[in-house]
Order: structure tokens, then C-alpha cells, then sequence
């Protein structure tokens, strides 16, 4: 469809709400309309393979400019700006990690922490996400970066 997946989770008990998040491969701005045509054909797909039990809310939405950093390409093109990395195992005696992203070697992903560099190994990265800077922002172009555009336009039983 013209879109790389970011992220798909399924939130919440009873109240469940699968947010799938997606963005441009030509690498423009997600609009509105991207989500919603994203939303119109997973719905389609959902209906048909009805993965889920129960009743469920579908979210479609762009990462935003303080983004989650999940593929190892997502921390190479982010290479310079601040993030927080949390690791499922200790790294270096710790476990979160707030610096500058320092790009990929061997595997791992590089992370410059008050003058010294980690390498933490992409495998063993629980969660990771771009700090909101104004050194983002401007990278960004500054207007309406804050959150993109986002769709909950289904909920589903």
C-alpha cells in the first residue's frame, strides 16, 4: 500500500483497542486520509480472519515526531537526536539509557550517555522512543509535530 508498519499492539482487558502504527514510505507526512484508508483495509482483512476474540477498538495512527524506535533502521535514521532505551536485560549495569543516538554496529545500537557509549544490542531493547527536543522539532519543520495525524475509527465486535 505505500506504508511501513512501525508498530502494532493490542492494549487494554475488556476494552481492547489494537493501534496499529504506520508511516509513508515515500517518507511524506502521514495525513489523515493515509490512516483512514490503512483503517478501511485492515478492517476488511480483521473481518475476514476475525483474529481477535472479543470486542476490540482498531486505531490507526502516525508514529509522531517523538516516535517509537523499533526497527534497527529506525535507530540508524535517527542517528544524532536524543532517546530513551529501556532493555529487558542490564547493559553496562543498567537497564534505561536516556542520550544520543550514536547509529549501529554489529548488531547493536549505539547510545552516548553522559560522554560514554553503550552498545546495546538491538535484540534485547524492550522499548525505545525519540526524545521530544527542539533540536526535533526543527529537524521536523516544526509545525503540528507534536502528534500526527491519528484515525480510531472502528470499534468492532
Amino acid at each position: 500500500m505505500g506504508y511501513d508498519l512501525v508498530r502494532v499492539r493490542l492494549t487494554g482487558g475488556a476494552g481492547q483497542t489494537l493501534q496499529i502504527m504506520a508511516e509513508r514510505r515515500d517518507g511524506a507526512e502521514m495525513t489523515v486520509e493515509d490512516c483512514a484508508l490503512i483503517s478501511r483495509d485492515v478492517s476488511a482483512i480483521l473481518d475476514v480472519e476475525d483474529p481477535l476474540s472479543g470486542s476490540y477498538t482498531l486505531e490507526v495512527s502516525s508514529p509522531g515526531i517523538d516516535r517509537p524506535l523499533v526497527r534497527i533502521e529506525d535507530f540508524e535514521r535517527f542517528a544524532g537526536f536524543e532517546a530513551r532505551v529501556e532493555t529487558r536485560d542490564a547493559v553496562d549495569g543498567r537497564r534505561r539509557f536516556r542520550g544520543r543516538l550514536a547509529g549501529v554496529e554489529d548488531g547493536s545500537v549505539l547510545i552516548e550517555v553522559d560522554g560514554n557509549r553503550h552498545a546495546v544490542p538491538h535484540d534485547g531493547i524492550s522499548r525505545a522512543q525519540l526524545v521530544l527536543t527542539d533540536e526535533l522539532i526543527a529537524a521536523k519543520g516544526g509545525a503540528g509535530v507534536a502528534d500526527g495525524p491519528r484515525v480510531g475509527e472502528d470499534s468492532r465486535d
